[in-house]
């Protein structure tokens, strides 16, 4: 995969796998499938600039995420769906 460096507060998702089935066990075509809100980070930016001071990102690399269902712009880099979001977009980190 090519490398990507995000600038500021800019991280790069790679999207979990999305449930093909509903819980009951219905096969849902990607017409109902939502976008997925779930990810994992593989690049983040060098931070947030606030009154002229650089503050680093609380999520790193590795990190499991949960992000707001319309911030992400999508992309694809070498064939893979991936994402581009702030860090304000970042609702929590799985742990």
């Amino acid at each position: 995969m090519a490398k990507l460096k995000p600038l500021g507060d800019k991280l790069v998702v790679r999207p979990l796998a999305k449930e093909e089935k509903s819980k009951a066990g219905i096969i849902l075509p990607e017409t109902v499938e939502e976008k997925p809100q779930e990810g994992e980070v593989i690049a983040v930016g060098s931070g947030k600039l606030v009154e002229g001071k650089l503050l680093p990102l609380e999520v790193a690399v590795g990190d499991r995420v949960i992000f707001t269902k319309y911030a992400p712009t999508e992309f694809q880099v070498d064939g893979e769906n991936l994402f581009i979001l702030s860090e304000s977009d970042i609702l929590a980190v799985l742990e």
